[in-house]
């Protein structure tokens, strides 16, 4: 069923430039993954902790006005959001529709190609089936999940496939839209899980990164008798349906703890289950996980959610004084007054835009502040840290219209932030987005998997959909901000005192970390939906993104139909003359 393309012809043209299965191979271990070699980019966000950074500064502010292009490649067709993943010279690319490519990472020779069979009927059970955001890499191995339900290791010396194994039946409508971390040899991630899977779609699992052996399967959904179980209100446990878990997780080496954040509920207005007064878990929670076991050790619950306003994107692992100030952060634990050192877990976890500082031992609430409009979170409380909902933004029967901000397409979604440690300033692709929001049945059915029908329109205030804002990650102040009228995608952060990111307009750019000043753009033709990376080969940086489409990024487009981006699938990689 599966099968390996091996460009024989191109490995023997590559075998001076890049890597090849005649040279050695020199396996991924667990150390290099918790220190990598600044030359290379070992996983979506480089490192663990999710900060999107970069020691390289060969590329630095004084140069980036002449960076040049050096080599591009197409991509497959499809939604295309992915992330390079770059080891001794060597690309590695995920491709939408389980297409793997290894390319020379100085001219983007390909060097093999691995194309997974995909079901012919895989469009009858899962939209948007060809998404895949990252790949990840240990021992040996190049490690994916499948479009068809399976968790698989491709020999990244050859593309030849190594092992497989089955997670769930696509045909009950589970899906990975993103790929794995390897934590300590195992193989961890989560998914979407649409209503047809039932509760026990909703996992997070961890398989042996070097034989495929399943090793703990964790669910997102409590059983009947379970602690969260009765925050259910009675609903049965086979209609307890899509507590998700569809982006990267986190990893703590010292702790031992995966991080990962969890999706609204099916349907999202919570009238059509067992009324608003309940919690739902772990619907848009953040859980930290025992990295051996898979056991929930803490979980944080941000907001019940009646509007699918997600809280599954990226959480930033930051060791930071802990001093949030009152004029810029509107909710403080009484419990942070006296300024400390922390091991925190921070970002922007949700649609909401809200970001939430916890304690990533614990789980203890901490901060939080808002960034772009919101309506949905009236208060949080300051001991606990548990949101109360504005109830005027409540359905309560079929057929009511509200105003939402943020909207579907959230004030953050996908595209993730950065963390720089030479500014202690977290950086954040936001927009500025509602909706008009209707509850659409009074009744959960498995052909409506939201229950509710959306217009998307730009916040009140303001023409410009796309903003960058740089964040304190100690005081949670604002240190500067960039509004433009097209929305923002994904950045990241460079020893150089760079950041650079693209837009849904198919600007890609590099900024100045310290006040956001544009140092160097380039217009790539369609939205830059990829998440960028660089890395060095022969001590020369390169950097590297990818263009291509989505659901996001059209959605964001039709609120800036003046702006008329492509939609080409490519990948683009950059480098200063030599």
């Amino acid at each position: 069923m599966y099968r390996s393309i091996v460009c024989a012809t191109l490995l023997i043209g590559a075998v001076a430039l890049a890597q090849s299965p005649d040279d050695e191979f020199v396996p991924v271990t667990d150390r290099m993954l918790r220190n990598p070699d600044p030359a290379d980019w070992l996983m979506w966000r480089r490192t663990f902790d999710h900060w999107g950074y970069s020691p390289l500064e060969q590329i630095d502010r004084s140069n980036v006005e002449s960076l040049q292009l050096v080599w591009t490649q197409g991509l497959e067709p499809g939604d295309q959001e992915g992330t390079p993943l770059v080891y001794d010279g060597v690309m590695y690319f995920p491709n939408p529709s389980d297409v793997t490519q290894a390319l020379d990472a100085r001219t983007g020779d390909l060097l093999w190609e691995y194309r997974r069979d995909v079901p012919d009927d895989i469009g009858d059970y899962i939209s948007s089936s060809a998404r895949n955001r990252n790949l990840a890499i240990y021992g040996n191995y190049i490690l994916d999940n499948g479009v068809d339900g399976y968790a698989y290791a491709i020999d990244a010396r050859t593309g030849e496939l190594a092992w497989e194994s089955f997670i769930l039946d696509y045909r009950r409508g589970a899906r990975h839209s993103s790929g794995p971390i390897v934590a300590n040899g195992k193989v961890i991630s989560g998914r979407s899980c649409r209503p047809a899977g039932g509760p026990e779609a909703c996992v997070v699992t961890a398989f042996d990164a070097g034989t495929g052996a399943e090793i703990w399967r964790t669910r997102t959904i409590p059983r009947p008798g379970e602690p969260g179980d009765e925050t259910w209100g009675g609903v049965p446990y086979e209609q307890r349906w899509h507590v998700g878990t569809w982006m990267v997780p986190t990893f703590d080496a010292e702790l031992n703890r995966i991080y990962t954040g969890t999706s609204v509920t099916s349907p999202a207005p919570k009238f059509m289950l067992a009324g608003n007064g309940e919690q739902y878990l772990y619907h848009n929670s953040t859980l930290a996980l025992d990295g051996d076991t898979g056991e929930i050790v803490w979980y944080f619950q941000h907001l019940v959610d009646h509007w699918d306003l997600d809280h599954p994107y990226e959480r930033m692992l930051v060791d930071t004084i802990v001093d949030p100030h009152p004029d810029a952060v509107r909710w403080i634990s009484p419990r942070t007054r006296a300024p400390q050192e922390r091991k925190v877990i921070t970002g922007i976890p949700g649609k909401t835009g809200l970001v939430y500082t916890l304690d990533r031992e614990t789980g203890e609430f901490l901060w939080a502040r808002e960034t772009v409009e919101q309506n949905v979170v009236a208060e949080i409380n300051t001991e606990s840290g548990a949101a109360t909902v504005n109830r005027e933004k409540l359905y309560t029967a079929a057929g009511q219209e509200l105003l939402i901000c943020p909207g579907a397409l959230g004030g953050k979604n996908y595209p993730s932030g950065t963390y720089s440690p030479l500014t202690r300033f977290m950086y954040f692709p936001l927009q500025n987005t509602c909706m008009l929001s209707t509850s659409a049945a009074e009744e959960p059915s498995l052909d409506d998997l939201y229950a509710i029908r959306t217009r998307g329109q730009i916040a009140p205030g303001t023409e410009n959909v796309g903003t960058i804002e740089a964040i304190s990650a100690s005081t949670g102040e604002t240190q500067w901000k960039l509004e433009q009228r097209a929305g923002m995608l994904s950045l990241m952060s460079t020893g150089g005192g760079l950041l650079f990111g693209g837009d849904v307009n198919g600007r890609f750019r590099a900024y100045d970390h310290e006040d956001g000043e544009i140092l160097w753009e380039v217009n790539l033709g369609a939205p830059v939906n990829g998440y960028p990376a660089t890395y060095a080969v022969d001590g020369r940086q390169h950097v590297a993104v990818s263009t291509g489409g989505s659901g996001l990024v059209f959605g964001l487009a039709r609120l800036t139909p003046e702006l008329r981006a492509g939609a080409a699938n490519r990948l683009f990689v950059f480098a200063l003359p030599e």
